[in-house]
């Protein structure tokens, strides 16, 4: 079973929200013997979506190969002005190089959806992303997390996510790589 952290933030740093959460979800897969690849959009290259471009840039092929071969995913975005960062959704149009394939798009890949905002707000973000991922023909999970960013880590500790998100994050892996494995 494959896995993909899509990681939908432009942070770099691994001491990140982002990076310490596709760190934590790729640490929690290879300990069930899923092997997880972590794409990072702020490294991947992917350019604005233009149909009308004579060649697939590169690293759209690229992106595509990983996003269709993995079984599972998991899609982690901060919350931007009520909804996933603009590029995030500029690299999952991307996904339209696959309309011709047999199947299309990411038809019956199980999606994790996580995201994290400094209010309460993370559910538009989760709502985005379950419209984004269900359009493309993909299967959310029946659970998602958004994350209120002030609870996420340990008080005494800001490196360690809390108890309480770690109980969350390991439920949502533990659904997927479940109905993963019954699909199969």
């Amino acid at each position: 079973m494959k896995a993909l952290i899509f990681n939908g933030a432009l942070e770099r740093r691994q001491e990140s929200t982002s990076g310490k959460l596709s760190h934590y979800f790729s640490d929690q897969l290879n300990q069930k013997g899923v092997e997880s690849t972590i794409f990072n959009l702020a490294d991947s290259g992917i350019p604005l979506f233009d149909l009308s471009l004579n060649r697939v840039p590169n690293a759209v092929k690229i992106m595509n190969n990983l996003f269709l071969e993995a079984d599972i995913h998991f899609w982690l975005s901060p919350l931007y002005h009520g909804s996933i960062p603009g590029v995030m959704k500029n690299c999952l149009d991307w996904l339209e190089v696959s309309a011709k394939n047999k199947p299309a798009y990411l038809t019956d890949k199980h999606i994790g959806l996580v995201c994290w905002a400094d209010g309460v707000h993370a559910l538009q973000g989760i709502n985005a992303m379950d419209a984004i991922a269900k359009s493309l023909r993909a299967w959310t999970l029946p659970f998602s997390v958004p994350i209120m960013k002030s609870a996420l880590f340990e008080s005494d500790n800001p490196n360690v996510l809390s108890s309480a998100y770690q109980c969350k994050l390991d439920l949502m892996i533990d659904i997927a790589t479940k109905k993963s494995s019954e699909s199969r």
